[in-house]
Formats: structure tokens, sequence, C-alpha cells
């Protein structure tokens, strides 16, 4: 295993690399997720921040920028003697594309190799069938690689889940049919003739904002996501927690309410009939307010509708005891909400949750408040999808550690 240190005036959490030769694609990860995270450095700063030999530092990086992964930057002027080469990642060297698949429409993403997003493309659908979904992933992929020149590291595919369940997985409008028995994984990769990782919306979200928002810095985190339904992604020490099927946090059907609403996976009660964005439109939709969009919701909040804060205390009374049970389940370091709602309303359903059930996260010296609102917006399981293939590709596995950007 990798070694855990500690650096004074620490700010971020990088893993530290394994000197054996063995671990040569870990520590490829190490230096790309250390270059990445701190902006340009030196070959004698990468090695103390990773811990890893000065000559297995210039092998990798030597061999990351033959492959245009890494750049140099020109040389730090600082203190006497040679100045040091710098490196930094080269956001030209690859990118990646990323699709969310959501009932009604398809967004398609790039990020560059430094995590930038280069392209976003939203494409409202009718058809979620397999064959639909794979014509639209050859043509946006058609269109990327005609647009940017960089290799394609992979393509990340994000779907409502759960996945391959009786009864939950092509029921319901908070799904996509004809989905089921089906490895989604397997046939869009052959269709398009590219690695695709397939992950629920949730997981991709956390992804998202473990990249590019407000887990960025925290190693473990829970993220309560508002797509059409509700589900739970799961970061544990910096990397997602899916279970042994791709459906651990599948919150939205659990029962809140015993004999409730009646729920397209069967039950009765689910949480996702209370509170979930597509409960909420069929509220609005009771009350003569059809096909609500995302502006739709932030104008309603903003006019103090009755019924948008009529859904909002109901949401606000079953949620918050999951969000303690999830605290006492998982003891993450805070809990992120996010999704397809203006940060608005999310900020008024994180301040109706004062104060939240007892529970483990119920502790006075807390470095995080215990719910916190994303920052990467309705965009962020799309961020996510595009972020999955660059996970793989920059992100170790091991242990993390403090580090500091200060020679």
């Amino acid at each position: 295993m990798s070694e855990m240190a500690f650096q004074p005036g620490s700010t971020h959490q990088v893993t530290l690399g394994n000197n054996p030769e063995r671990s040569r694609d870990h520590n490829r990860r190490v230096v790309l997720d250390v270059v990445r995270r701190n902006g340009a450095l030196g070959r004698m700063h990468i090695a103390r921040l990773t811990h890893l030999t000065a000559q297995a530092i210039a092998n990798i990086v030597d061999e990351l920028v033959s492959e245009n992964l890494l750049m140099e930057t020109g040389r730090l002027r600082s203190g006497r003697g040679q100045p040091p080469i710098q490196f930094a990642v080269n956001p030209d060297g690859a990118m990646t594309m990323g699709i969310e698949m959501a009932s009604d429409h398809m967004v398609a993403t790039v990020l560059d190799l430094s995590g930038q997003p280069r392209s976003r493309r939203i494409t409202p659908v009718s058809d979620t069938s397999p064959s639909q979904v794979i014509a639209h992933l050859r043509t946006e992929l058609d269109s990327v690689r005609s647009t940017f020149k960089s290799r394609l590291l992979g393509i990340g595919v994000v779907m409502p889940g759960p996945f391959e369940i009786e009864g939950m997985t092509s029921v319901g409008p908070t799904t996509l049919p004809g989905w089921a028995n089906i490895d989604a994984a397997s046939l869009l990769s052959e269709a398009c003739g590219e690695p695709v990782t397939v992950e629920n919306d949730a997981n991709a979200a956390a992804v998202g904002e473990r990249f590019f928002g407000a887990g960025h810095t925290i190693s473990s985190f829970a993220m309560v996501y508002f797509g059409a339904g509700l589900g739970l992604g799961m970061i544990q020490d910096g990397v997602p927690f899916r279970g042994a099927f791709g459906n651990a946090g599948e919150i939205g059907h659990v029962v809140v309410v015993p004999r409730g609403r009646v729920c397209p996976c069967g039950q009765h009660g689910c949480l996702e009939r209370y509170a979930s964005v597509h409960a909420l439109r069929e509220k609005l939709c009771d009350a003569g307010i059809p096909d609500c969009d995302f502006a739709d919701f932030a104008d309603l909040h903003a006019k103090r509708h009755p019924v948008l804060l009529e859904w909002m205390d109901e949401t606000v009374t079953y949620l918050a005891p999951m969000i303690a049970m999830i605290e006492n389940i998982l003891d993450p370091e805070t809990v992120i909400l996010g999704g397809v709602l203006p940060d608005a309303i999310i900020d008024e359903l994180i301040e109706k949750m004062g104060p939240l059930p007892i529970s483990v996260a119920s502790r006075r010296a807390r470095a995080l408040p215990r719910v916190m609102r994303g920052q990467t917006g309705q965009y962020t399981a799309a961020l996510g999808a595009a972020a999955l293939p660059l996970f793989e590709v920059v992100t170790p596995k091991l242990e993390t550690a403090a580090t500091s950007h200060t020679e």
C-alpha cells in the first residue's frame, strides 16, 4: 500500500506514489493528479509531494511529455542556481466525451485533459430505446471527432438507475424504457468503437462535484441528486462507491410513507414520489402549470408560488430524516445537495431542514456543515459523465495525503 504523510499548511489531498516498478500505472496517475491539482510544478517538487524518487519522477514526467499529456511551461525563477523546468497538464493532449441520457433530453459534453469543458450541447429526445441512443451517440461522436483533434480517452454515459432491477429499471417517467437485461457499456462500446463507462446519474453527479465543485477537496461525501427522480451518489476515499451492481444509493425507492402514493416500481410511499423534480412537476401540472423547466422553477421560486412552497415543505419533511440515515450508515464528511434545481431552491431546502435530526454527524467540532449545496448546477451529471474516463486516467486509487503548493 502507498505511504500516508501530511504536509504542514496543507490545502489539498493527493495520493502518494509507490516506488516499485509494478506500480507504474498508479504512479503515472499520481503524477498527473498532483500536477492537475497544483498547476505547474518542477520535478523535485513533484517528487516531494508524491514521495517518489527523483529518478522515478524523471522517467514518468519524460514519458508523459512524450505522450503529450504533460508539457513544459518554462523555468521557475526563484532563489539561486539553475531554475527548475516547470511541467503542467497539456489541455490539448487528450479529451473525454460525456453523454447524459435523460428521459426527455440528451446532454453531450467534452472535457480536455485539464478537466475544462470545451463544449456542451443539449438535444431534446423523444425515443430513448437502445437503437436510438446508439444513433444519437454515433452522431455526437462524429461531431466531436470533426471538431477536436486530440485523442479520445473514453466516453462516459450517464443514465438514470437503478440498473437491471425487475420492476424498477424500465417503468415510470424517471427511467429509460427498453434497457432491461442489457449490458449498456458493452453495447455502446461495440457500437461506437470506443471504451464506454456507464454510470447512474447520481454517482456521475458525485464525480462531477468531486472534479469541479464542492467536493474538490473532500475525500468522502454523499450527494443527494435531484434528477427526474432522486438518487444518492457517494465518494469514499476519493473514488465513487458503486455497490456490487452499480446501484448503491438508490434512496428514491426507500418507502417513507407506508401505504402512501403509488410508485411505478410497485411500492407505495417511495421517497421519490414526494421529494423529486418529477413530483414537483406533477404538483404544478395539477395546478394548471405544465411542462416546467429549470427557468420556470427559478421564476416560480422568485414569485413564492404556493405550489412550489408546498412541495418544498413536503420534500424537507421526508428528506431530512433520510439525510440523518445516510449519515448514520455512511458517516460522510458532508452531504451535498444538487441537481436540476436552481441554487436558490436548494439553498432554501437546506435552510428549511435545520436543525437536522440527531445522527453520528451531530458533532460540535465540524470542519464542514452537515449539508451543503453543490457548485456545478444543473449540468453536474453531464460534467460527471465526461469526467468518468478522466477519473480513470488521472485519479489514483490508493490512500490520500494532504499537500501544499509551496516550496
